[in-house]
């Protein structure tokens, strides 16, 4: 292969491949960013299983002061009974007494059923605790990883900046400035070119003479449709082994 075509090859190459390094730094923020979201969802759903506890304390609470009003209001009633004079105010105060006592007993009702309730929400809590701390857990050694992973990257794109720059400045200017135009147009410069005669970017086919000098490395073409530089690459020659 020509000197200079290969050249070209090594540094896009090294373009490609910094190009996946550079990549992989730029989608370490959404990665973070995902990790953060999915760790405040769990901070939401333990938040929304204690205030559900404290809604349903705050709701026992109120049924137990208006249970305790009534009881009041029982005893207030019955102390009145020895004060009556008739029969029909004596009737009358019994229907009153009766009536704060449906009360009382649905209060009670409302209380055991609130207390049934915080039970099974305690335990929700419980479980919401430990999946927080497992999520939190495992954020923070995700968050190691992708620390030590993006100093992995930036030590290699530095790299790899280094060997793309020193492979241009031994491509002369003119083709170094043709790479530069090409691949500010389709990504990538340089195409290999398939044992099938096609540009193995657009897949077009070659004209067989074309191919016939690509094959011989030592005549610059570019793809007639992708307008890439091609290069072929000889297959490694098959050793059979001697009987």
């Amino acid at each position: 292969m020509n000197a200079d075509l290969e050249r070209l090859v090594r540094l896009q190459q090294a373009e490609s491949n910094l190009k996946r390094v550079e990549s992989s730094r730029l989608d370490l923020p959404r990665r973070r960013s995902e990790a953060a979201a999915a760790l405040e969802q769990e901070k939401t759903r333990l938040l929304g299983a204690r205030e559900a506890v404290e809604s349903c304390q705050k709701a026992r609470r109120k049924y137990e002061a208006e249970l305790q009003d009534l009881e009041a209001k029982r005893s207030k009633y019955k102390g009145q009974l020895m004060d009556v004079k008739t029969n029909k105010e004596y009737t009358a105060m019994l229907h009153e007494i009766e009536g704060v006592e449906r009360e009382i007993r649905a209060r009670e009702d409302l209380v055991l059923a609130e207390m049934e309730k915080a039970e099974s929400l305690t335990a929700e809590v419980k479980r919401e605790e430990q999946a927080f701390k497992d999520a939190d857990d495992e954020a923070k050694a995700r968050g190691l990883e992708m620390d030590e992973e993006e100093r992995r990257l930036e030590s290699e794109a530095d790299r790899l900046t280094a060997e793309r720059d020193a492979v241009a400045a031994e491509v002369p200017t003119s083709m170094l400035e043709l790479f530069q135009r090409v691949a500010r147009v389709r990504g990538t410069a340089v195409s290999e070119a398939t044992k099938d005669a096609m540009c193995s970017q657009c897949h077009v086919k070659l004209r067989p003479q074309m191919f016939v000098e690509l094959k011989r490395g030592d005549v610059f073409f570019q793809c007639p449709q992708c307008n890439r530089i091609l290069y072929y690459e000889a297959p490694a020659p098959v050793v059979v082994p001697q009987p």
